[in-house]
């Protein structure tokens, strides 16, 4: 099947991300007296807005998390990205070569997706075709709206799609917008399991890497 369009997601997808913005949550929850760890937030939170999570946050430390707390997250996050985030290993030799429109669909804000782009100098790749959950649509992933409102703007019907998704959350949206989900394991969050999880969530493949994903898509 010669796929229309093909979604990354951005965390652990374009970006190498998530043990950064984890560990930084695990710190930051921490100090707040809700004890919480890398391991923990890579289980529980990955793939979801901070909206999202938040309301499993306060019920599991029976607490409630300050309101500006994401303000004070995401410039943490912002200022390690801007010196050491890097971009998922084969991304850029995988978009050099595939012929597909592309887009990114994410759980993050517009300021978080721009930032590495910019530092990977993929701006220009895909352009203005940066949509997110935070921005763009009522309810987050594992809910379909992102990648459905993604797909209708970008003119592409969902069944011609490809999603590329790196969290449970992710994959069931995915799934949920009716377009093939492949996950992907190359982000140095990935743990032992972490495909099978994936699959049980309806991913049509998991691939370790960037060339499995092209080979999956060839052999369509």
């Amino acid at each position: 099947m010669n796929y229309d369009l093909i979604i990354f997601d951005y965390d652990g997808v374009v970006a190498d991300s998530e043990v950064l913005s984890s560990t930084i949550l695990a710190e930051q929850l921490t100090a707040l007296g809700m004890p919480t760890t890398l391991e923990e937030v890579l289980a529980r939170y990955v793939g979801r807005r901070w909206r999202d999570n938040r309301a499993d946050v306060e019920a599991r430390h029976g607490r409630s998390c300050p309101d500006d707390f994401h303000v004070s997250f995401g410039q943490v996050c912002h200022a390690q990205a801007e010196q050491s985030l890097m971009p998922v290993k084969g991304l850029h030799d995988f978009l050099t070569v595939r012929p597909e429109r592309r887009c990114i669909a994410s759980s993050s804000n517009l300021e978080w997706l721009r930032l590495g782009l910019n530092r990977f100098g993929l701006s220009d790749v895909f352009e203005r075709h940066l949509y997110s959950a935070a921005h763009h649509v009522q309810r987050g992933k594992p809910h379909p709206d992102v990648f459905l409102y993604a797909a209708r703007d970008m003119g592409c019907d969902p069944s011609r799609v490809l999603v590329i998704e790196d969290s449970e959350a992710g994959v069931q949206a995915g799934v949920a917008a009716g377009m093939t989900v492949v996950g992907l394991l190359a982000g140095g969050h990935v743990r032992d399991g972490h495909g099978e999880r994936l699959r049980a969530q309806g991913a049509r493949h998991v691939a370790a890497d960037y060339a499995a994903v092209a080979a999956f898509i060839d052999a369509a």
